[in-house]
């Protein structure tokens, strides 16, 4: 099992310690990742982000050897994947060839690895996996993702995960577009390891007010953020409108859990301006 974070550091001793809270991207009381490749981790912790964000499908498609080396890596690190992100590439839970047992094995299977690089939020985004076939019933598919939501919360409790909705824009999905749209699935599933994420970039180009995050603020988990002009890594506050509103009501609602960036940048370009952007947004 992943050693609790604070064991970590005790054991590292109070210069270890210092350093890291120095380096620490954290901004107020929210910890701030980063979405990327497994093999980015290291330039996660070296650019001193509070958790790492890998896909979920990279992870359940390592074999045995290569898990253990990256299990190992993370263990060895101040920080934890707590957060995942893609958990399907090719799977459909949507549509009239689902395999509800293929898709089960898979995810109870997925979960329990990333249970041990201190995962805890699935964020289920995946628009290929839950897009709506032409001429398939919407209500049908409906069904078939809160069925879906159901199992998969299920299976998160028993690896100590919550799995997080995500709204996608159009057309990187045809079904769940908005953050309402998750708020309302949560509410129906009433599960208490099924919650929702609120993803900026996606909320943004789809001209969703962010009134939506004080509305759905007792069942948000975590956040995505990227500039919606390119999907870039957040730089500047002048940037784009929709930033203070977003930030304003996520510091309302006194949010206290992580907030990933997920989009197009790189460690050496743009970690540090993006460190500084989320300080001064929510500080």
């Amino acid at each position: 099992m992943p050693l609790p974070r604070r064991t970590f550091l005790g054991g590292m001793g109070l210069l270890g310690a210092a350093l890291r809270t120095s380096l620490s991207g954290r901004a107020g009381a929210v910890e701030i990742g980063v979405c990327a490749d497994a093999a980015h981790f290291s330039d996660a912790v070296r650019y001193g982000f509070d958790y790492f964000e890998p896909d979920a499908s990279e992870i359940a498609a390592m074999d045995e050897s290569r898990f253990a080396e990256f299990r190992a890596q993370v263990l060895a690190s101040p920080i934890r994947s707590k957060s995942f992100r893609i958990l399907f590439r090719k799977t459909r839970v949507v549509g009239p060839d689902v395999n509800e047992r293929e898709v089960e094995a898979y995810v109870d299977r997925t979960l329990g690895r990333c249970q041990q690089l201190g995962g805890e939020i699935m964020v289920y985004g995946s628009g290929g996996s839950r897009n709506v076939p032409e001429g398939f019933s919407r209500d049908r598919a409906w069904d078939q993702i809160r069925s879906f939501l159901r199992m998969a919360g299920d299976l998160a409790a028993r690896h100590e995960m919550v799995i997080g909705i995500e709204a996608l824009k159009r057309p990187d999905s045809n079904i769940i577009n908005k953050s309402a749209d998750s708020l309302r699935l949560v509410h129906e599933l009433n599960h208490p390891h099924v919650k929702m994420i609120v993803d900026f970039y996606h909320m943004f180009l789809e001209n969703e007010d962010p009134q939506i995050i004080w509305e759905a603020r007792q069942e948000i988990v975590h956040l995505h953020f990227a500039n919606p002009a390119g999907r870039r890594w957040p730089r500047s506050a002048s940037e784009s409108p929709g930033y203070e509103p977003f930030f304003d009501v996520v510091k309302k609602i006194r949010f206290h859990r992580g907030l990933s960036i997920e989009g197009n940048g790189t460690f050496e370009a743009d970690a540090d301006a993006s460190m500084r952007f989320f300080r001064e947004m929510l500080a």
